[in-house]
C-alpha cells in the first residue's frame, strides 16, 4: 500500500508540475509556446506542384528536398518570422504520382509579393572574391565581383572520397564538370587567379567558397576541405538542383486574417472548456470516487500532451484540435471501461483490492485493442492523406498513446492508493455509482 501512495504522490506532482508548466508559457512570445498554424495565427499558405517529368525515379526524393532547401533560403530573404516550407508526395498506391511544396507564410497577407518573391527562378553563379578598402576605413573589406560563370554552364556534380593528394585518407570532395563553353571560361578564371577564392552563390546567399590552387584545364574541378560527408552532399544537391531547379507552378494559395484565426481560438478554448466541465461532471456523479481519480488522470493526459507539443514542437491547427479531443474522448472512454468492470467485481462480493485488480485485468484487452485500432488508423491517415489530415492524424496518434498511460498507469496507481486499509464500507460506497439503471427480468413471455 506504501509504494501505491509513493507512486501516487510523484504522479500528482508530475501532473502539477506540467500543468505549470503549460500555464507558464501560454504568452505567445514565451520560450515553448505553442506554434499556430495558419488557420489559428493568419497568413498564406502557397501549394507548389513539382514536374518530376524529366527527372529519373531514383533522384526525385532527392530534387524535392534541394527544392526545399531553395524555397527556404528564400522564404528567410523574404523575412518572414518562423516560416514553414515542407514537401508531400502521393502514396505508392495513388494512380499518379504527384510531388507538391507547401509554404506557410505567418503574418503575410499579401498574397501577390509572396508568390513574387518566391516563385523566380533561383540563380546560380560563381564570384571572386576581392579584398577593397572603402573611403574613411581602417580596415580591408571583402568584395564578390561576377565573373560571367553561372550555372548554366555547369553539367552536374557529384560526390567522390581522397582522390587528390592532400585527401588520400579518403575524405569527402565535390566534383564539378563543366560544358565546352563553362571549361574555357573556368580555365581563364583559374588561370588569372591563383590563390584567391571563388565563391559559389545560390540565391544570392555563399554555399561554398574554395581556394583556387592552380589553373584547371578541362572542365573538371575538385571541391576538398574540412567538411563531412553530409556538407558534401548536401553541396552536390544544391549544384545540381540548384542550378536547374524542378519546374514548379503555383497549384493554390490561401490567406487567413489574424482576427479570424485569433476568433477560432477563443471558440474552440471556451468549447474545449465547457466539454471538458461537462465530462467532469457526468464521471464525478456517475463514479463518485472513482470519477474523481479518472479527472485527475484526464487532467494529467492534456498536461502531457500539451507539454509534448509544445517542446518538440508541434505546430497547432484546428485539425489537431480536433484530433486531440477525439483522443480526449479516448481516454474517458478507457477509464468507464475500467470502473465498469470494478463495479461489477464489487457487485459479486469481492473486496476492493481484488476487485480493483481483476476490473483493470478484465478492462484492459477491450482498452488495448481500442487503441491499437486508432493507432492503425492514425498511421493510415497520415501515410495517404494530406498536410491538414497529417497533422490531425500525428496529433490523434499522440493523444491516444497519452490516454493509454492516462487510464491504465495513472489512474490504476491512483485508484490503488487510496484502498482502504480496513473497513470497506465506505470504499463500496463511494465507488457504487449513485443511480442504477436495471431492467427487471422476468420469466414470463
Amino acid at each position: 500500500m506504501n509504494r501505491y501512495r509513493t507512486a501516487a504522490g510523484v504522479i500528482l506532482l508530475a501532473i502539477a508540475a506540467l500543468g505549470w508548466f503549460v500555464w507558464a508559457t501560454r504568452s505567445p512570445g514565451a520560450p515553448y509556446a505553442f506554434k499556430l498554424g495558419l488557420d489559428l495565427a493568419g497568413g498564406t499558405e502557397l501549394v507548389y506542384k513539382a514536374d518530376m517529368s524529366e527527372t529519373p525515379a531514383s533522384e526525385r526524393s532527392g530534387a524535392l528536398a534541394a527544392l526545399r532547401g531553395v524555397i527556404d533560403r528564400r522564404v528567410n530573404l523574404f523575412g518572414v518570422a518562423e516560416p514553414l516550407v515542407q514537401t508531400e508526395h502521393s502514396s505508392a498506391v495513388a494512380a499518379a504520382q504527384e510531388y507538391r511544396l507547401i509554404v506557410d507564410l505567418p503574418g503575410v497577407t499579401n498574397v501577390k509579393a509572396a508568390v513574387t518573391a518566391l516563385g523566380k527562378t533561383p540563380t546560380l553563379n560563381f564570384r571572386l572574391a576581392t579584398t577593397t578598402t572603402a573611403k574613411n576605413a581602417t580596415s580591408s573589406q571583402v568584395a564578390f565581383l561576377p565573373t560571367g560563370l553561372t550555372g548554366r554552364y555547369l553539367s552536374g556534380a557529384s560526390l567522390q572520397f581522397g582522390s587528390t593528394q592532400s585527401n588520400a585518407l579518403g575524405a569527402p570532395e565535390v566534383l564539378l564538370k563543366f560544358d565546352s563553353k563553362g571549361a574555357k571560361l573556368f580555365e581563364q578564371i583559374t588561370s588569372k587567379h591563383v590563390g584567391q577564392r571563388l565563391a559559389i552563390f545560390l540565391d544570392g546567399q555563399p554555399i561554398s567558397t574554395p581556394v583556387i590552387q592552380e589553373a584547371i584545364p578541362g572542365g573538371t574541378a575538385v571541391i576538398s576541405g574540412h567538411f563531412n560527408v553530409k556538407q558534401a552532399r548536401d553541396l552536390v544537391q544544391n549544384l545540381n538542383f540548384g542550378a536547374l531547379p524542378v519546374p514548379i507552378s503555383l497549384e493554390s494559395s490561401s490567406s487567413v486574417g489574424p482576427t479570424l484565426g485569433a476568433a477560432a481560438i477563443h471558440d474552440g478554448i471556451i468549447a474545449g472548456i465547457i466539454g471538458f466541465a461537462l465530462v467532469v461532471f457526468f464521471m464525478l456523479l456517475w463514479y463518485r470516487l472513482p470519477g474523481l481519480v479518472a479527472t485527475t488522470a484526464l487532467f494529467g493526459y492534456l498536461a502531457l500532451v500539451l507539454s509534448i507539443m509544445k517542446i518538440i514542437p508541434i505546430t497547432l491547427t484546428a485539425s489537431g484540435i480536433a484530433g486531440l479531443i477525439l483522443s480526449f474522448g479516448m481516454a474517458v472512454d478507457a477509464n468507464v471501461l475500467i470502473f465498469e468492470r470494478i463495479k461489477e467485481e464489487l457487485r459479486e462480493g469481492k473486496g476492493a483490492r481484488e476487485a480493483t485488480h481483476i476490473g483493470f485485468a478484465r478492462a484492459w484487452p477491450a482498452i488495448r485493442d481500442g487503441h491499437v485500432t486508432m493507432l492503425i488508423s492514425s498511421v493510415v491517415l497520415f501515410w495517404l492523406g494530406t498536410s491538414i489530415v497529417q497533422g490531425f492524424a500525428f496529433t490523434f496518434a499522440l493523444g491516444v498513446l497519452a490516454s493509454l498511460v492516462s487510464a491504465v498507469f495513472v489512474s490504476r496507481i491512483l485508484l490503488l492508493a487510496l484502498l482502504p486499509e480496513g473497513n470497506e464500507g465506505i470504499w463500496r460506497y463511494l465507488t457504487s455509482c449513485g443511480f442504477h439503471l436495471r431492467v427487471p427480468l422476468s420469466d414470463k413471455n
